[in-house]
């Protein structure tokens, strides 16, 4: 499939999945925005704008300003995690509405903004980045599994409510944890990472959605390994990454 224009965008992308998705996209040729609240490290060609997912009216100025033409591919990798892994009992309304605006509201946001420039592209991409606790909720991820998890509902109920000529939608979770910045700053500096995969793994499928579409089923949840290849929710059910020793 010949790429139909050149832009694409990804929200959340100065570092870990968004960013390996980013850099891919840019590599296959498209022209990437980046919209996060802090810059990315080094980012050559890429584009980037700073945005607040805590402030909507300042996310839909800057999806405005974005989303004036088409757009080949969008991405959504925003997440807010939390401070650190807490039950329900000691979670305060501040950490569950800061999940909600930028787990779920953000990517509402976004897709509102996006659709009219992507189904300019016949068919443009939507890209969301989920998680397996989609699956498997856990302890101490109460705010971080409902948000994820209206999520894919969201993405799934858009996948079969817009006409997959124009847009496509596709989520990808990794397999295993992923050390990444967001990560890392909720681990102790002695934290061993030897088993977690690393985000370039998420490479090779961010191309081939955008260069091979006819290969993916419309509204699919594909599970990425570390080696880089995929594997379909509908085949396999992801593990669960709970662990009561970081509660």
């Amino acid at each position: 499939m010949s790429i139909t224009c050149r832009q694409a965008l990804v929200i959340g992308g100065s570092t870990g999945i968004g960013r390996a998705i980013a850099e891919s996209w840019l590599q296959a040729g498209l022209e990437v925005t980046v919209l996060s609240r802090n810059p990315p490290s080094n980012p050559g060609k890429i584009r980037w704008m700073s945005v607040d997912l805590l402030d909507h009216k300042a996310v839909q100025a800057a999806l405005a300003e974005v989303a004036t033409g088409p757009l080949q591919a969008v991405c959504y990798s925003a997440v807010y995690y939390g401070d650190r892994r807490s039950l329900f009992s000691e979670t305060n309304f501040t950490e569950w509405r800061q999940q909600l605006e930028v787990n779920l509201n953000g990517l509402w946001l976004t897709l509102q903004a996006t659709l009219p420039s992507l189904r300019q592209s016949s068919p443009g991409l939507f890209l969301n980045v989920s998680s397996e606790v989609v699956y498997n909720g856990g302890p101490g991820r109460s705010g971080y599994a409902a948000t994820k998890a209206a999520c894919a509902s969201l993405i799934d109920s858009m996948s079969q409510e817009e006409d997959p000529a124009k847009v496509r939608f596709i989520s990808v979770l990794p397999e295993g944890m992923v050390d990444s910045a967001g990560i890392r700053r909720r681990r102790p500096s002695d934290f061993d990472y030897s088993n977690y995969m690393r985000s370039d793994s998420f490479n090779q499928i961010a191309v081939e959605l955008l260069t091979n579409p006819d290969d993916f089923i419309n509204g699919e949840s594909l599970i990425v390994q570390a080696n880089g290849q995929w594997q379909p929710v509908r085949e396999t059910e992801p593990a669960s990454q709970s662990d009561r020793s970081r509660l």
